[in-house]
């Protein structure tokens, strides 16, 4: 996973193993041998979408790069059945014992992100619409958990405010309007960037299409309405690409992707994604 080799990702997996061990842990100290090797599973205790692995092994390597060796018998994006022991680990019992709840924190946490993802995917299979996340992540495990939504075969919006130009209600009132803030953005970014306008309206519609923006965002609509914008917005520009957001369900997201909309975007599947259940059984090798 070439992302996950950079320093940053490291230092990350670093950053979060301070948190946890602090001055060191004191149970295994007292009550594990340092030389005793160990032999733990990864279990899946409920269905999933599995993402993490490679973060799993990271968080060993960070730990003792020499001695923690791990067998895997599956790899991200496939589809786990309850009861399936999806990777081994061998190494000291020690370096098993401090990395186990920092590994399992983050692949119980993917994994669930993927296996969400993978459910609204599946949702408006069929349709040409595509499902993406957006910039709802937890603070400092962007990158990860924006992995995590293409494990689960969903695309990525902005990775970040300097990703893209997406024009929203407080940009369009304080610039003065959609048209200036369309103009203002054109003169700014170049013409390398499309530019994506919110709307929630007819008249926004043909504003911001009219300005020259290539992408509208169909704010919380209901999918009679994004219908009915679809095809004025395709009446004016059949190039223009249309997204519809807004708490979007599994019961109800289909309905959109009828609709005729090219992109879905989730919040949830990355800010309420449930962290699956995942056990990691250690014993004496």
């Amino acid at each position: 996973m070439n992302w996950l080799e950079n320093g940053e990702m490291m230092a990350s997996i670093g950053e979060f193993l301070a948190e946890d061990i602090g001055r060191g842990d004191i149970t295994t100290t007292a009550t594990v041998p340092r030389d005793t090797r160990g032999f733990g599973r990864f279990l899946a205790k409920e269905d999933l979408v599995l993402c993490g692995l490679d973060v799993a092994e990271a968080v060993f390597f960070h730990l003792d790069p020499d001695s923690s060796e791990i067998e895997t018998n599956c790899s991200d994006g496939d589809e786990i059945a309850s009861g399936t022991v999806f990777a081994t680990l061998k190494g000291y019992s020690d370096v098993l014992l401090v990395g186990e709840r920092t590994a399992l924190n983050l692949v119980q946490r993917l994994s669930g992100i993927a296996t969400l993802t993978r459910q609204f995917v599946k949702a408006i299979e069929g349709t040409n619409a595509q499902i993406v996340d957006t910039r709802k992540t937890t603070p400092g495990l962007r990158m990860m958990e924006k992995y995590a939504v293409t494990v689960g075969g969903g695309k990525n919006h902005r990775m970040g405010l300097d990703d893209g130009v997406l024009i929203k209600d407080n940009h369009i009132a304080l610039a003065g309007g959609i048209t200036e803030a369309v103009q203002a953005a054109k003169k700014s970014v170049g013409h390398l960037h499309k530019i994506e306008v919110e709307i929630s309206n007819w008249a926004q519609l043909r504003e911001a299409i009219n300005a020259g923006a290539e992408i509208v965002m169909l704010d919380n609509q209901t999918p009679e309405e994004a219908a009915k914008l679809v095809q004025m917005a395709r009446s004016m520009n059949p190039a223009v690409m249309i997204e519809a957001s807004g708490n979007m369900s599994l019961d109800r997201v289909r309905s959109y992707a009828e609709a005729g909309v090219d992109l879905i975007s989730v919040g949830k599947i990355t800010h309420s994604a449930r962290a699956v259940d995942i056990s990691f059984k250690i014993q004496i090798a």
